[in-house]
């Protein structure tokens, strides 16, 4: 990886949605040159996807939470995390060190769906217990780190 791709993803980072006669513009590189560097990004994992950034009130998902969640010594990761992926809410979950296995971010409508989602949570094998910290407002998120 070179500094015209770091430029190239750095750009799509910021506008996924630039059209490669444009991107060249910016690198200046020709079109064509720049549609090759862009689908090798993309075929060697670089580049994992393009995505839609939906504000969650606008979807009638006003309430974000943090759920932390510890897992006793009998349960199994694999058996957790395929409950966890079965619960729409829950929109990001990360392996953690420390003492809870699991940070998860939820988007739900209404705290009643997050008592909800809590109390199915807790019901899980191998889910020893959670810790939620509901969000009051997101100042916030999804920001973009350049390239190392």
């Amino acid at each position: 990886m070179d500094a015209i791709d770091r430029q190239l993803i750095d750009l799509l980072r910021d506008n996924a949605r630039l059209p490669y006669a444009e991107l060249a513009r910016k690198v200046g590189l020709s079109a064509p040159a720049v549609h090759e560097r862009v689908g090798k990004l993309e075929s060697s994992g670089v580049i994992q996807g393009y995505r839609a950034e939906i504000h969650p009130e606008a979807m009638g998902l006003p309430l974000t939470a943090i759920i932390g969640i510890v897992h006793d010594s009998n349960g199994d990761t694999d058996d957790i995390l395929e409950a966890l992926r079965e619960h729409q809410e829950i929109e990001s979950c990360y392996f953690m060190a420390g003492e809870e296995s699991f940070l998860c971010k939820a988007r739900v409508k209404t705290i009643g769906d997050l008592e909800r989602l809590i109390i199915d949570l807790n019901r899980v094998k191998g889910i020893a217990r959670t810790r939620t910290a509901i969000a009051l407002s997101t100042k916030w998120e999804g920001r973009t780190q350049p390239p190392a």
